[in-house]
């Protein structure tokens, strides 16, 4: 289904047919503008809601809530010929693959692109402002895109994100080139083509909750029970997590213990609504963390920083004296150039040569190639 308005033109894909019948369209193009839009503000599993794609005179919206299978799209995403341009493309990645098995190849991602130019916005509506003086209209960016039908307006929108990135991307490409830093994004642009989603496992929840390494064996096996709980709900209502109960809420009972519905009640560590419906849970599931054997309390884990010899901060601070002035020379971020792990390993390994550099961990092609010999000297200076 086309829909137009006398500016713009875009086609609703919403079944295997109608994608079959595009896919020769795509194949001819040697670029794939992609967005993608998620529900994770509103389900408790996220999920890929629509799908947009670009090419010369072709706008897509795919809806992969309506269609059965996406499998045609494969080819497309793995085929090295045509490049496929994002913005901000980490997320997206991981989101495609988690829902689809789609592997991308022959990645350009822009935003990466406008961090390896020195940009101090890098947001794809900043970027589209600062470069062509376009304005991006933000009014359904925080809305429900797994409800359907959706409005026309909203597919529009979803539609519009994709249209100038081909043009964004020549032109950032063109920049990169007379910088010197084209490779330097190739390279990054396949490294982050590799990322996938975190795989479930069965380690506690408690690893992955901001601030909960500031808590004793106690409040920690209590925040557990309070995670579980709060997960559980989560899923059975089909809401995200943090519509459930707040990570500020979660620390002060973890904190705090509450005994009883009425302790909750008194101190407001919820609202009148959720203590109405999960306070007794709530109670239960610090009395279960209460519960646990002194032996039995979990243990938050500190990674010990490795030993360093007396003369590694020497070489650190030499190496990062030099990235400095280098990326203040380059007017980029100078994280973007070398961060403090890899500096580190650098300077831990004190390579004499470019083949030793080369065997640090984290070390790119492009660091090695334009910066290798500067450090290699920087370092024959240290102890």
């Amino acid at each position: 289904m086309f829909i137009e308005n006398p500016k713009f033109r875009f086609r609703i894909v919403d079944s295997e047919q109608s994608l079959q019948e595009i896919i020769p369209e795509l194949e001819k193009s040697s670029y794939l503008s992609v967005d993608l839009e998620a529900d994770s503000m509103f389900n408790f599993r996220e999920k890929v809601c629509l799908i947009q794609l670009a090419v010369p005179e072709i706008n897509l919206v795919v809806d992969p809530l309506k269609m059965n299978s996406l499998e045609l799209l494969k080819p497309l995403f793995l085929n090295k010929n045509i490049q496929k341009i994002f913005h901000g493309a980490d997320y997206d990645i991981r989101s495609l693959y988690r829902d689809f098995g789609f592997e991308i190849n022959n990645l350009f991602d822009t935003e990466l692109a406008c961090r390896f130019l020195g940009a101090n916005e890098t947001g794809l509506d900043a970027v589209l402002r600062d470069r062509f003086n376009i304005h991006l209209d933000k009014r359904f960016q925080r809305k429900d895109w797994s409800d359907r039908p959706l409005s026309e307006e909203m597919v529009e929108y979803a539609a519009r994100d994709v249209v100038h990135l081909h043009a964004l991307a020549e032109l950032l490409q063109d920049e990169l080139r007379q910088k010197g830093r084209y490779d330097w994004v190739v390279e990054e642009c396949w490294i982050l083509s590799k990322v996938r989603p975190a795989m479930t496992n069965s380690e506690p929840l408690f690893l992955k909750f901001k601030g909960s390494g500031r808590l004793d064996r106690r409040s920690l096996s209590v925040l557990e029970q309070l995670l579980q709980l709060r997960i559980r709900i989560a899923e059975k209502k089909n809401r995200p997590v943090f519509k459930i109960m707040s990570t500020r809420a979660l620390l002060r009972l973890a904190n705090e213990k509450p005994k009883t519905v009425a302790d909750l009640q008194k101190k407001d560590f919820l609202s009148d609504r959720q203590t109405s419906m999960y306070g007794e849970s709530v109670i239960a599931a610090i009395q279960k963390g209460m519960e646990v054997s002194e032996k039995e309390l979990p243990i938050y884990p500190r990674q010990k920083a490795p030993v360093m010899r007396p003369e590694i901060p020497g070489r650190v601070k030499a190496i990062k004296k030099w990235r400095d002035q280098l990326a203040e020379e380059l007017h980029i971020d100078p994280s973007m150039l070398f961060n403090r792990a890899l500096m580190t390993a650098i300077a831990m390994k004190r390579p004499n040569n470019l083949t030793s550099l080369g065997e640090v961990e984290g070390i790119r092609n492009w660091q090695k190639k334009e910066f290798g010999e500067e450090i290699i000297t920087i370092l024959s200076h240290q102890r």
